[in-house]
């Protein structure tokens, strides 16, 4: 049997469909954060999604919530931590999903206690509007100070940890350009100690992960074995050693060409469907 093509009109009253969809989204996203003391926000797309941009009310700093199309039962999140944007495969199929893909910038903080007031204030935040009680945590590089660091304060909001070459022990920062060797500085500043204690500093997010095993969340990593900005055997073998010593699960995936960059997981869907599966463990 022959097909009928769909002529330029069956597009264009898609188009707008879609387009007047993403709008009322947004419009509701907007009423549901003033609702809940939050401020004046934007209306933005994250790729075919629905974004969301606006501050947060306690000091000012940058936030964004990306709308799947569809939600799925109970709103959940994904909490990205750094680099918004950058690799986005398991972003854009965490949306198709039903997931939200959420922001709240801390840059230059890593992982430090400012860090981690500020994201308790944000999820205070997300639970006035409405979004699930224990989102996925990704964070890539540096970004995994955040999340680990926010996961190990807050253990039992927590579905899943996704690191991705992850920064997880700062006496194990790099300390080679003049670039790295500020951002070492800048660190060490965030967390108010000296080059003199970093050996001795107990802050690090390989640190005093008893609680996270506790309340039974999983890690999952990717990783290029060529790092050699991260080094896998000073920070995410570190990590994985210490996290099943105690008795916690770390399921990871290895590029053994891959250093640094790239970051994420191709194809993702293997990522994917184990997030998925320990968001269903939690839920059910």
């Amino acid at each position: 049997m022959m097909m009928k093509t769909c002529p330029a009109s069956c597009s264009l009253v898609f188009g707008l469909t879609l387009m007047f969809g993403i709008a009322a989204h947004a419009d509701d996203m907007k009423s549901r954060l003033l609702a809940a003391g939050g401020t004046a926000a934007t209306a933005d797309r994250f790729h075919e999604f629905a974004e969301l941009d606006f501050k947060l009310p306690e000091d000012g700093a940058v936030c964004k919530i990306v709308a799947p199309k569809k939600a799925a039962a109970g709103n959940p999140w994904v909490w990205r931590a750094r680099f918004w944007g950058h690799e986005p495969a398991f972003d854009i199929a965490m949306l198709e999903h039903g997931y939200h893909i959420v922001y709240c910038d801390v840059v230059e903080l890593w992982g430090a206690p400012k860090a981690v007031e500020r994201w308790n204030q944000f999820y205070a935040l997300a639970q006035k509007i409405g979004l699930g009680p224990k989102p996925v945590l990704e964070g890539m590089s540096r970004g995994g100070t955040y999340i680990f660091n926010w996961a190990k304060a807050n253990p039992t909001k927590v579905t899943a940890i996704y690191g991705d070459n992850p920064l997880l022990d700062l006496r194990a920062f790099p300390n080679g350009t003049p670039e790295v060797r500020a951002m070492r500085k800048q660190c060490l500043d965030s967390y108010g100690i000296t080059e003199a204690q970093l050996p001795d500093f107990k802050g690090s997010p390989v640190d005093g992960l008893e609680g996270l095993v506790a309340a039974k969340v999983p890690v999952f990593l990717v990783l290029g074995m060529k790092d050699d900005v991260v080094p896998i055997v000073q920070h995410a073998d570190v990590l994985e050693s210490r996290y099943k010593a105690l008795g916690g699960s770390v399921t990871r995936w290895e590029k053994p060409d891959s250093g640094h960059h790239p970051h994420g997981l191709h194809p993702v869907a293997p990522l994917v469907d184990a997030v998925l599966k320990a968001a269903r463990s939690v839920d059910g």
